[in-house]
Parts: structure tokens; C-alpha cells; sequence
């Protein structure tokens, strides 16, 4: 009697040592999910953006917008595109000296990224987000709301408010939109007023 109850009681011993390991185990287990979850915040969550503002313009220009972002997280955060209501086309652009030395707009590759702790400044004659083809005008005074997405997927709304400015008018890579298309007819058109006038010398010469 006494062997089968020592037998129970070593058995009731093992069975509870090892609920409360499976106990831990399964505490432990839930810990380092909610570590991931911490660890893994949006970059729009980290990301504020201050001073944004657009230049007026009309409608079919191009225009840009400028602000400075900061990021208050200790990684990197990437920008990888824009939209807003006031543009079909848009894009992140740069400002870098060509071959000839004439500073010119380009698309970034990669898009923006604001670093660890710290700001993008996005100015004129430096990064900006680009606005082309505006189907309206886009006047002193007005809202334009844009949302920005990251490389995580994340996306940060904000609003800027539109002003009045004279510079911010660099030349473009490649050309974009109405002002490329502008540059060739006006060369077109040149080059037709200038074959006119050279058939009119050679009649006028006949004569």
C-alpha cells in the first residue's frame, strides 16, 4: 500500500513539473510575439511633415511641393511615391548639375529617404514633389492635399497650402509633359516661319 502511494505521488510530482514547463513555454512563446509586433511600426507612423507648401500655377503647368520631413524613428524610412487629386502625374524629383553645368530636375531613383532620426528638406532647387499636367488651377490660398507612400506600404496624408513664387522654375531632364511638348512646337514653329521666309527671299530674288 504504502509502495503504490510513494508510486502516486513521484507520478503527481512529474506531471506538475512538467505543466509548469509547458506553462513557461508557452508564456515565453507569446512575449516574443508581442516583440515583434513593437518592432514592427509603419514608417508613416514615424514620419511628420512641417512648412508644406505648393507654388501657384495654372492649369496644364507643372508645379512642385515643398515641406520638411522628419523622421523620429531610428531606421531609415523610405518615400517611394506620391499622389494627389491635383495631379495625374506626379513624381519625386532631385536637382543636379548636367554635364554642361546647368542645373537640371530629375525623377530620384528609389524615391526619398529621410534618415534615422533625422530631416529631408525638400526646397526649391533641391528635392521637391513634382506636379504635372494640373487638370486645374492651383491658386494662392488653396489646399492640396498629397499622400505619400513608404517602401513598406504605409501611406502619410498631408495637406499644403499654395503660395505665390517666382523661382523654382529649373529646367527639366529630358523634358516632361506641356513643357517639352511646348519647346518642340515652338521649334517646329520656328524652323516652318524660317523656310517660309527663305521661299519667299528665293521669289522675291527670282523676280
Amino acid at each position: 500500500m504504502l509502495k503504490n502511494y510513494t508510486r502516486a505521488t513521484r507520478f503527481g510530482v512529474v506531471l506538475a513539473a512538467a505543466l509548469i514547463a509547458l506553462t513557461g513555454c508557452s508564456g515565453g512563446a507569446g512575449g516574443d510575439t508581442k516583440s515583434a509586433q513593437q518592432t514592427g511600426a509603419q514608417a508613416a507612423d514615424s514620419v511628420t511633415i512641417e512648412e508644406a507648401w505648393v507654388k501657384s500655377a495654372g492649369p496644364g503647368d507643372m508645379t512642385a511641393g515643398f515641406g520638411v520631413l522628419e523622421n523620429s524613428s531610428d531606421t531609415d524610412v523610405n518615400v517611394v511615391s506620391v499622389s494627389s487629386a491635383a495631379s495625374p502625374m506626379m513624381e519625386l524629383h532631385e536637382t543636379v548639375a548636367n554635364e554642361s553645368g546647368q542645373m537640371v530636375m530629375r525623377e530620384v531613383e528609389g524615391g526619398f529617404v529621410i534618415p534615422a532620426g533625422g530631416k529631408l528638406v525638400l526646397e526649391p532647387a533641391g528635392n521637391h514633389i513634382m506636379l504635372m499636367d494640373l487638370p486645374e488651377a492651383v491658386t494662392a490660398g488653396d489646399d492640396v492635399t498629397f499622400t505619400l507612400t513608404f517602401a513598406d506600404g504605409s501611406t502619410l496624408d498631408f495637406t499644403a497650402i499654395v503660395k505665390d513664387y517666382a523661382g523654382a522654375n529649373e529646367n527639366y531632364e529630358g523634358g516632361h509633359g506641356e513643357m517639352s511638348h511646348g519647346a518642340e512646337h515652338g521649334a517646329e514653329q520656328g524652323a516652318a516661319s524660317g523656310e517660309a521666309a527663305d521661299s519667299a527671299h528665293d521669289a522675291h530674288s527670282g523676280h
